[in-house]
């Protein structure tokens, strides 16, 4: 693989975003090789998989140089087919599954670290659904796993608001399961360490009771999320946000 770098190590299978220079951020390539190493971590005998990213930072979320790129209707949907295919892996995957955030995790990155059974900020770290910029909404079911830890409406306005959350106010919100102040791979060994004496077959069952019982739900938000995408990505405030971000400058959207 080129972007993504995945091992096992014992009982832990580590995915690691590895396109440090674009801060981890995915274009098809990558969504690719990352719905493939969530393929082997299934497949593998590990018993947690983590997932961190390489450089500066967790993952920028979405490649704007994608977005620019997708001009059919056959780009966009295999794009979407495989960010649903990571979310619905990562979301039943038979493992215990920990995304180590520094840096930041922004967009579908942010949606991807809410659909592992813990996340895990480093002190330094923010988490951002910040779509709005573009003129977009979440994806990879961002809804859907917001609304798993904050009430609807702290959802919402989070979402409109794009606003970038600090490790501290992450944690308080329930959005984080905790905050640590070493570097990742020095953390990883100490949060992973309590899982190795523990029943880890019955949370699992726990975990499949709980994936079953809300899985309708979850795909039926990710349909809403493509058939939303689809028809947001052709509006003037889409263009207008994505030509605004290569100009660096603010957008002016005017709502049609």
């Amino acid at each position: 693989m080129t972007y993504i770098k995945c091992q096992l190590n014992g009982d832990i299978f580590e995915i690691v975003f590895d396109r440090p220079d674009a801060y981890n951020s995915f274009h098809v390539d990558m969504f690719a090789e990352f719905k493939e190493a969530c393929d082997a971590a299934e497949e593998s005998s590990a018993k947690v998989v983590v997932i961190k990213g390489a450089g500066k930072g967790f993952s920028a979320g979405g490649d704007i140089g994608m977005m620019l790129k997708q001009e059919s209707e056959e780009d966009f949907h295999r794009v979407m087919d495989l960010i649903e295919g990571i979310t619905l892996s990562l979301a039943g995957m038979k493992k215990v599954t920990i995304a180590l955030v520094h840096g930041s995790a922004a967009g579908l990155a942010f949606s991807f670290a809410l659909s592992c059974d813990y996340l895990f900020m480093h002190q330094d770290a923010k988490l951002a659904m910040n779509f709005n910029g573009v003129g977009l909404i979440p994806d990879g079911g961002g809804h859907f796993f917001l609304t798993k830890r904050v009430s609807e409406q702290t959802a919402k306005q989070l979402i409109w608001s794009g606003q970038k959350l600090p490790a501290e106010e992450a944690l308080k919100l329930r959005l984080a399961d905790g905050v640590f102040q070493e570097e990742v791979d020095a953390y990883q060994k100490e949060c992973v360490k309590p899982f190795m004496n523990m029943p880890l077959q019955a949370f699992i069952e726990t975990k499949r009771i709980y994936f079953q019982q809300s899985e309708s739900q979850l795909l039926a938000v990710l349909q809403k999320e493509r058939a939303a995408q689809a028809r947001l990505r052709q509006s003037h405030d889409h263009k207008e946000g994505i030509q605004a971000f290569l100009e660096k400058r603010r957008p002016v959207f005017q709502n049609v």
